[in-house]
């Protein structure tokens, strides 16, 4: 089976100059865990999660560094931390959202939808077409009545 197939099309999509409080409402509104975000093209641009804003919202830990001779080394990553501090600080989407989205396309097997959400611990996979555009959204449920429906 291909996952055109099964994907959702009813998509509910923010843009890159969203606010992070209308995500918000619309995961709440629609009770989702992710929103694609299109940019100004109509091209995926990245995903927003629930994931997202909770770690919006905690606190972000420095990396440890070690002061030696008048410099400092650093322990962890200073560019990670910037990154992280960044995303704590965003006000849209398009700042908040996690840019490096694994996607899929229409006429790929389902069998590889689900392999690449276990691999990567990922709940959706927005599906895309040859020219980057935002065609469905495909999600562990979506996979799982795919796979147990029959098996009533």
């Amino acid at each position: 089976m291909q996952i055109k197939e099964i994907m959702s099309t009813d998509l509910v999509t923010v843009s890159t100059t969203d606010s992070v409080e209308k995500c918000a409402k619309l995961l709440q509104e629609k009770n989702i865990s992710g929103l694609p975000v299109i940019d100004a093209d109509g091209k995926l641009a990245g995903i927003v999660t629930e994931g997202d804003l909770i770690r919006r919202a905690s606190r972000i830990k420095a990396p440890g560094y070690l002061e030696i001779l008048g410099g400092l080394i650093y322990l962890g990553s200073p560019t990670k931390f910037v990154d992280e501090l960044q995303r704590a600080m965003a006000l849209d989407a398009g700042s908040l959202m996690s840019k490096e989205v694994i996607t899929v396309k229409p006429e790929e097997a389902v069998e590889k939808a689900a392999t690449l959400m276990v691999e990567k611990n990922i709940n959706r996979l927005p599906v895309v077409n040859d020219d980057e555009e935002l065609v469905g959204i495909v999600s562990r449920r979506d996979i799982m009545v795919c796979l147990y429906s029959n098996n009533k």
